[in-house]
Order: structure tokens, then C-alpha cells, then sequence
């Protein structure tokens, strides 16, 4: 809007920007990850054919049968979206629900996304109160963590609570290390698990020490369930069953799911939250007037990829593969541990920023600075000493790619 101003006034002189204010919440941001990152290593030329293994975008078939669905339902691109999702796409996401987790749920329980980012955001806005206890609200996130639960706090007016999620915490939070009166403020626990970048899966006792502090200190937890479709051995547990196992009160819980790594599909943008019904029409008042709903014939897409699991199976088992590729290459590496879940290495090093700088001029492999998805607090940020590697490549460029950064980093 400022060209508008100087429109109106005549106005364009070096004083104007200083009179102008910005929310003072959003003063200390980083740089987000991936300008941070183009910056370290674009400068510098690879020293190799490229492979890039930063982003997790995931590069298998997504299954093509949506494309027909699509177009059959094309003629819906003119018509309003159902803002909530369809009655058919709540059905087919309830359904894959009680499939997967045995779980029934209503279709006032379940609305659809326009990509699981949007959901972790809005979500946040709608039920984190503007104060706790007659205090400043705090939200509650593994450090590291994926960004926008940290902008989802600042956004709500909470104070973000970065929780190390170190190899000494199992790479989850320390639920025994949070002190009383946090958790007496805290509003929002995000949770991802299987975790981003570790692969760490919460365990059911893990859960029923959760769901017991937030009935005990009333908060909610934001289950961010988007890898849960990417293991190697055992289908990690989820959130909802947890709730149903323990009998917890299901307002405590809201989960996150996507098709974005489960069926390869990052740009359809198609994901669901689903939890009690009092919060689930908070975040539906809240998408009536702000939100952004899936359009109408991807909504209808949508429907028979939830209803198909051959193209997980088989997207899974080459996930499977490629954990093999990396297990076989850094055999005898000290410290590496092969992840139960996703399809990121969380690799132990000197420096993440130095290794990756090392990495991108010796061979032209590109990998992302384990310090990027985290931040400082009190000095130490949890990623400095680590890579992240995302396994996205085709198997024989990964192979390459993996054999090239372990010859260069650990020799």
C-alpha cells in the first residue's frame, strides 16, 4: 500500500520510511531457510554434478488416476469451493481415518486443508487465547522445528517455547524438563511425529505423558502427522488412537495430514485437520472468513487418493531402498543412526554450515545446515553440528550423491 500513500500525499522523501511501523513480533525473524541457504552456496561453484538433497519435495510417481479426476470435475473451477471440504471428501478423509487408525470420527470433526502448512497457522490463530492464567500465552515447539509453528505463535500473540529435541532427548522434547508454570501459560504443544529432521516417532508412553499434562495444564497439542505414511519396519502410532487408547478428552487434540510425502503430491496442496468438535468450529469460523479452500476439483482428486494405498506401499518401499542405500554407505560411520521413520538423514558432524559449504565446492552435492531449522536459545542452537539429508533422489543418484558426501566429509 505504500505506493497508494504516495499517491495521496506526493510524498516519496527518506522520512517516510521512518515514520512508517511494522508489528515489532515479527522484528527478530531469521532469514527463512532456503534464501539462508542459497545464500551460503549459491556464490560458489559445485565442484561436481549437482545432486540436491536439501528440500524434502518428494520425486516419486504421484499416482496419475487424479489427473482424470480432475477433469471430470473441471467445469467446478467456476463454482465457490465447499469451504469446509466436500461431504464426499470428509467422508473419504474420515474413512482413511478408521482405516488407518481405527478411529471414527464425524464429518464436524474433519475439515479439509489447502496444504497442512495452512492448517498448522490458522489453527493456532483460532484457538490460542489472547491470555492464560492472566498471563502472556506461551506455544510450545521442538527446536528444531518446521517455521511456521514458530510464526503461528508470534501470529497469536503467544510467546514461542523453543524445546531442544536433542540425540540426548531421543530427538523429541523433554516432557519431564518444562517447568510448572510454562505449562501453566502454554496454550499450543506442537508435536511432529515421526519428527522433521530426525525421524524420532513418539512412543505410547511418550503420549500418555502428553495428553496427561495438557488435561492437567489445559493446553492443546497440534499433532503434525505429515511423514506418517513414510516408515521403514512399524506404521508409527498417531495421535487420535492415542486419544481413543487413553480415553483423553479429544478437545486436547488436533491432527495434521497431508498427501504431500504420503502420495507425492507437494504441489496439490491437499491436507485435512481433524479433532474435537468445539475446536474444529473455531477453525472453521475462522476459514469462513479468512481462509483459503481447496478448489473444488482438486477437493474431488482428493477422494480416490485417500481411498488408494498401492501407490503408498509402493512410494514406501522405495523409501525402504534408499534407507538401505544410506545404510550400507555410511556403514561404520561413528554416530550414524538410520531414522524408523521419514525420509531425512540427521547427520552428526563438526559444523552444518561448514560441512555443507565443504560439501557443494568438493562435489556439488547440496545438503541443508541442520542450524537453519532451528534456533538459539541461550546460546545453543541444536543444529550446528548436523546435516540434513533428504533422500529424494532417484536410487542411483542418491547412491552417488551419499558416496560423494561421505568420502568428503568423513575422511
Amino acid at each position: 500500500m505504500l505506493w497508494l500513500f504516495f499517491f495521496k500525499t506526493g510524498r516519496n522523501d527518506p522520512e517516510l520510511e521512518a515514520e512508517m511501523e511494522f508489528p515489532e513480533r515479527f522484528s527478530n525473524l531469521p532469514e527463512y531457510t532456503w534464501p539462508r541457504m542459497r545464500a551460503l552456496l549459491d556464490p560458489h561453484t559445485p565442484g561436481g554434478e549437482i545432486v540436491n538433497l536439501t528440500i524434502g519435495e518428494p520425486n516419486h510417481a504421484f499416482p496419475t488416476f487424479l489427473i482424470d479426476a480432475i477433469n471430470e470435475r473441471a467445469a467446478y473451477f467456476g463454482d465457490y469451493p465447499a469451504n469446509y471440504g466436500s461431504p464426499e471428501l470428509l467422508a473419504a478423509i474420515s474413512a482413511w481415518i478408521g482405516r488407518r487408525y481405527n478411529v471414527t470420527l464425524g464429518d464436524d470433526q474433519v475439515m479439509a486443508l489447502n496444504g497442512t502448512r495452512e492448517g498448522l497457522f490458522s489453527a493456532a490463530i483460532a484457538l490460542s487465547p489472547e491470555q492464560k492464567n492472566g498471563a502472556k500465552p506461551c506455544i510450545l515447539l521442538p527446536n528444531p522445528f518446521y517455521p511456521v509453528y514458530m510464526i503461528a505463535a508470534l501470529s497469536a500473540g503467544a510467546e514461542p517455547v523453543y524445546l531442544p529435541a536433542t540425540k540426548a532427548t531421543g530427538h523429541l522434547p523433554d516432557l519431564d524438563a518444562i517447568d510448572a508454570a510454562t505449562l501453566d501459560r502454554t496454550t499450543i504443544f506442537y508435536l511432529c511425529s515421526p519428527s522433521n529432521p530426525q525421524g524420532a516417532v513418539a512412543s505410547r508412553t511418550y503420549w500418555k505423558q502428553l495428553l496427561a499434562l495438557a488435561e492437567k495444564h489445559d493446553f492443546r497439542i497440534f499433532s503434525d502427522e505429515c511423514y506418517s505414511e513414510v516408515w521403514r519396519d512399524t506404521p508409527p502410532i498417531g495421535g487420535l488412537e492415542m486419544v481413543q487408547e487413553f480415553g483423553s478428552d479429544p478437545e486436547r487434540l488436533f491432527v495434521f495430514h497431508s498427501l504431500s510425502k504420503r502420495s507425492n503430491l507437494p504441489g496439490f496442496r491437499s491436507g485435512f485437520v481433524a479433532g474435537g468438535v468445539k475446536g474444529m468450529t473455531e477453525i472453521r469460523q475462522l476459514r469462513s472468513y479468512a481462509g483459503a479452500p481447496l478448489p473444488g476439483p482438486l477437493q474431488h482428486a482428493s477422494i480416490p487418493v485417500w481411498e488408494d494405498e498401492a501407490h503408498v506401499d509402493a512410494s514406501r518401499q522405495r523409501y525402504r531402498d534408499k534407507f538401505e542405500i544410506a545404510d550400507r554407505v555410511f556403514d561404520g560411520i561413528p554416530g550414524y543412526a538410520s531414522p524408523p521413520a521419514g525420509f531425512f538423514l540427521w547427520l552428526e558432524i563438526e559444523n552444518g554450515e561448514a560441512t555443507a559449504l565443504k560439501a557443494w565446492r568438493e562435489t556439488g552435492v547440496r545438503v541443508l545446515p541442520g542450524a537453519y531449522l532451528a534456533r538459539d536459545v541461550d546460546g545453543v542452537n541444536p543444529g550446528t553440528n548436523y546435516i540434513r539429508v533428504a533422500l529424494v533422489a532417484d536410487e542411483p543418484e542418491l547412491d552417488r550423491g551419499l558416496t560423494e558426501l561421505r568420502d568428503c566429509i568423513y575422511t
